[in-house]
């Protein structure tokens, strides 16, 4: 008979993965990250650094933002609880939006990234100007 060079046993068990504690479920983190990282969010942020606000007064402090786009913004910062929603009872009722202390303690940061970016556009547009003039021919 001789030896067969072929594997007579080639199923193997796939063990099942563990969880690893020292790991953060990448999922959660991703979907924080995508609601405290977009520009909307972080630009509502840094304008109630410094207080409540009324929506208005919001909509006119941040250029840009539609109506519908500063109410899904705030809407999101609230569900997260980084914003509180307090209506006064007057007419017309007043509504006013502040940073929970959870979204004070998120002010900081993106104070801060808003600053970076702030003191650093010049170099990015510039280095965005140059990669753009490589990659056009």
């Amino acid at each position: 008979m001789g030896t067969s060079l072929e594997p007579t046993h080639n199923h193997l068990p796939v063990l099942p993965e563990r969880p690893d504690p020292n790991h953060a479920d990448c999922r959660g983190v991703a979907s924080i990250l995508s609601r405290v990282g977009d520009k909307w969010s972080v630009f509502v942020i840094m304008m109630l650094d410094d207080g409540p606000k009324r929506f208005n007064e919001l909509k006119r402090m941040i250029k840009g933002i539609s109506q519908r786009m500063l109410t899904l913004t705030l809407r999101g910062l609230e569900r997260d609880g980084l914003v509180t929603r307090t209506i006064f009872p007057t007419i017309p009722p007043r509504v006013d939006y502040e940073l929970t202390d959870l979204g004070r303690g998120l002010s900081r940061p993106v104070q801060a990234l808003g600053m970076w970016a702030k003191e650093h556009q010049t170099q990015i547009e510039a280095a965005r100007a140059r990669f753009d003039e490589r990659n056009d021919r």
